[in-house]
């Protein structure tokens, strides 16, 4: 008697769990089932700018949300990063990130964007085309004017700027360090360039157009004296922290690959190689698209005996340090890929190329949000992510917050472009400044694996906006603008990185290829 209700007890059991894994199913097919007759995408709308709900009735289901919404498990992320983040009412920043969409297009609303008459226009270029670009309308568009609550820093309050605060406290620097307060009798025109730099961040943008305080700043990270050296903490790839004069820390991505080398047709894009050389073209790239939201970045030959080796502290790093059997001076870190005797960083004989990028401001000042990109890829060999076998994919993204309402979707169209032109697939996540909620830019770090095949466009990278169909209005005129000859992408680039001390940073291939995956960009929306 009692094996009979074992038996029946254990049947019980499966009965419940084979019931509970059907309606889990359901669950899951059902918002598919529901979208199969609406399955078409219609791009004959124009682009637009206008900050719009996506959502259509009804929720995406759980694993959705778990997908998409904001977190990060990563050391350097920040606490409130593990939360959600909830939708602000539409209130006084969304209004003026609209007055910031729309500010400077008058006209006849009727005209279309395609006959836009300053794109129209041929304007004669003598001289400098980088010049003669930044002078066009489409560049010369201004903020609305901005509140305390646009501005990252307000430098009435007392909060005080302590140059030691990114640095890590392992490492004690001799003598004393002058704080700089944008309270104290100095003005500001007197600060240091990083932290000009830093106070200038706001809402829409990391840095105004012409602000000459970018190009010193730029100087600076090529000229001034590193003073200490020690690899990031919690990285997958080797990054040194650089300690300059000025004591503001700001990261080494050394040379691993020649400019003509292309990235192995069987390396997958996780295993692939950072190049210093991207990081110094993306940003370039990302001014001349006037998006603004890499922080600057610049190429220096760095002397590894004299400036790494003797002035560390890490004893850890210092260990690596070797002579290969050329002669020459080498070191390979501690990370978790290629950091190895195998895969040694080596001189000739003791000089390398790299690029060094600016800090943005210390966590402590200035908290930054860490989201998961809706379409990162799955990082794995077989797996594929779900928007890679999900064709409408971009449905459920689109009922998501933050991506639900805002610009937050069209900022992730502008990542989306601002990749394909480089050729970057290691687009895992992207942080904002949490001060400004949902309202505000993406910030474009971590672009070392762009630029690795100038022979192959990979046109997965696309997807975000052939399954979405929108980009910003401004984003496609700027684009339409660069694929006139008066105004080409690669003579542009070609001219805006001659004077990055590496020159030249990109081979003409590289070139070239940005002129071609520009027309693809533009068929990939207008379809």
């Amino acid at each position: 008697m009692k094996m009979i209700l074992l038996r029946k007890f254990r049947v019980l059991i499966l009965m419940v769990f084979l019931i509970a894994c059907s309606m889990h199913i359901m669950i899951d097919l059902l918002p598919k089932l529901e979208r199969h007759g609406n399955s078409g995408c219609s791009c004959s709308h124009t682009p637009s700018e206008e900050p719009q709900s996506w959502g259509k009735q009804g929720w995406p289901n759980k694993h959705t949300l778990r997908i998409l919404q904001d977190f990060s498990n990563e050391p350097s992320s920040n606490v409130s990063s593990h939360s959600l983040e909830r939708i602000p009412a539409t209130g006084d920043k969304t209004q003026a990130l609209r007055r910031l969409e729309h500010y400077g297009q008058r006209g006849d609303k009727k005209r279309q964007f395609i006959q836009d008459a300053t794109l129209a226009k041929s304007i004669p270029v003598k001289g400098s085309r980088l010049s003669a670009l930044y002078e066009h309308p489409l560049y010369k568009r201004s903020l609305p004017p901005l509140t305390n609550e646009d501005t990252l820093f307000n430098v009435n309050t007392d909060i005080r700027f302590d140059p030691k605060a990114a640095e890590d406290q392992e490492w004690n620097t001799e003598g004393n360090v002058d704080e700089f307060s944008p309270t104290g009798e100095l003005t500001a025109d007197s600060y240091p360039n990083w932290l000009r730099f830093h106070i200038g961040i706001n809402r829409y943008e990391l840095y105004s157009r012409h602000n000459p305080v970018i190009d010193a700043l730029l100087k600076d990270l090529v000229t001034q004296r590193i003073t200490s050296v020690g690899e990031t903490v919690g990285v997958v790839k080797l990054t040194l922290s650089l300690l300059h004069i000025a004591d503001k820390p700001c990261s080494l991505c050394p040379c691993r690959q020649t400019r003509e080398q292309e990235t192995p047709p069987d390396f997958f894009y996780f295993s692939d190689f950072e190049r210093h050389n991207a990081e110094i073209a993306a940003f370039h790239l990302d001014r001349i698209l006037d998006f603004r939201r890499v922080p600057p970045v610049a190429g220096r030959l760095v002397n590894m005996t004299k400036e790494i080796r003797d002035v560390t502290r890490d004893k850890k790093l210092w260990r690596t340090f070797f002579i290969s059997p050329a002669n020459n001076v080498c070191f390979y870190g501690e990370c978790s890929y290629y950091c190895s005797t195998e895969h040694a960083l080596c001189g000739k004989p003791d000089q390398i190329e790299g690029s060094l990028a600016a800090f943005l401001p210390d966590l402590a000042l200035a908290k930054r949000k860490t989201w998961r990109n809706p379409w990162r890829r799955s990082y794995h060999k077989r797996k594929k992510a779900e928007w890679e076998v999900d064709p409408d994919y971009c449905e459920e993204v689109k009922q998501t917050p933050p991506y639900d309402s805002g610009t937050r979707l069209l900022d992730i169209m502008d990542m989306t472009v601002f990749d394909f032109l480089m050729g970057n697939m290691d687009r895992h996540h992207y942080e904002t400044f949490e001060k400004f909620g949902n309202e505000t830019f993406i910030i474009h770090l971590d672009n070392g694996r762009g630029f690795g095949k100038h022979s192959h466009d990979e046109m997965s990278i696309l997807v975000p906006l052939t399954q979405c169909c929108r980009v910003r209005k401004s984003t496609h005129l700027r684009l339409q603008l660069l694929a006139k000859e008066e105004y080409k992408l690669s003579t542009l680039m070609a001219e805006s990185l001659v004077r990055d001390r590496l020159s030249p940073i990109l081979i003409q291939p590289h070139l070239k290829a940005m002129d071609r995956r520009l027309r693809q960009v533009s068929a990939s929306y207008l379809f």
